[in-house]
């Protein structure tokens, strides 16, 4: 019989218990993954203890009191704080989201914190995102055309500008491609959820003249392919957007083009 064994440091432990604020009548448990590339120790669980009320409605708020005034070594990524600038993403309650828009109260009981499952781990909550980032880069992302340039602007009318609504609002956290098990399987040749919203959205933009282009380049069995209409990318999308539909219409565009 065949015997597989976790890699090396892979095996979960259980990690430090911090004490609870004294005088708080009003405290929320939270369990968080803990790794650091440079100890050589396995990953582990730290459990924390946050007073609400002296904290902000939000994940992120208690992520930071946490690292303020409990233990400074822990780990996240956060920008802007308004979901929009995606640096937050991480696995909520088994949920990937943003925690700076994730509110506390949508978590019944304890809280468990782990980064964005299936990416390698820089260090506790921060995923390395570099594949990712480059496979955005393969579609293309900008206006590409051929006509000279206008002298002011390229104009588009209202209606293909709609068009758009549902796409452009992505802010690339991760959360979709990170959910998809074709993505877990395939992610060294499959595009993902994230980075095929962006290809449609400049496929079916009315200013770009690549279309074409656009289109042979995701003539492939995994780029675009490997989706199985799974539908967790619409599900956790922290946006509201719809990754596999967008995809579904991709396909749909390589049908008639054909005919």
């Amino acid at each position: 019989m065949v015997q597989l064994t976790l890699p090396k440091n892979s095996r979960m432990t259980k990690g430090k218990t911090w004490p609870k604020p004294e005088g708080a009548n009003n405290l929320k448990k939270f369990s968080i993954y803990r790794w650091n590339p440079d100890d050589g120790e396995n990953p582990r669980v730290d459990t924390y203890f946050v007073d609400l009320d002296s904290c902000g409605p939000m994940i992120l708020d208690a992520l930071i009191k946490i690292k303020n005034e409990i233990d400074p070594t822990l780990t996240f990524r956060r920008s802007c704080r308004e979901g929009i600038c995606g640096s937050c993403a991480m696995n909520i309650d088994g949920i990937n989201t943003l925690a700076c828009i994730y509110g506390m109260d949508e978590v019944k009981g304890d809280v468990r914190i782990y980064p964005l499952p299936h990416m390698p781990v820089v260090k506790d909550l921060i995923p390395d995102l570099t594949h990712f980032y480059a496979q955005h880069a393969s579609i293309m992302p900008w206006l590409e055309t051929k006509t000279n340039r206008p002298a002011k602007e390229w104009k588009q009318s209202i209606e293909d500008r709609k068009k758009l609504d549902g796409l452009y609002e992505c802010v690339m956290c991760a959360s979709c491609s990170t959910s998809c098990p074709s993505y877990w399987w395939n992610g060294d040749r499959y595009l993902g959820p994230a980075a095929l919203l962006h290809a449609y959205r400049w496929i079916i933009d009315s200013r770009d003249e690549a279309t074409g282009e656009r289109l042979d380049d995701l003539e492939d069995p995994f780029k675009l392919y490997r989706c199985h209409t799974i539908m967790n990318c619409a599900k956790t999308c922290p946006k509201g957007l719809n990754p596999a539909e967008a995809i579904a219409n991709i396909k749909k565009m390589m049908v008639e083009r054909r005919a």
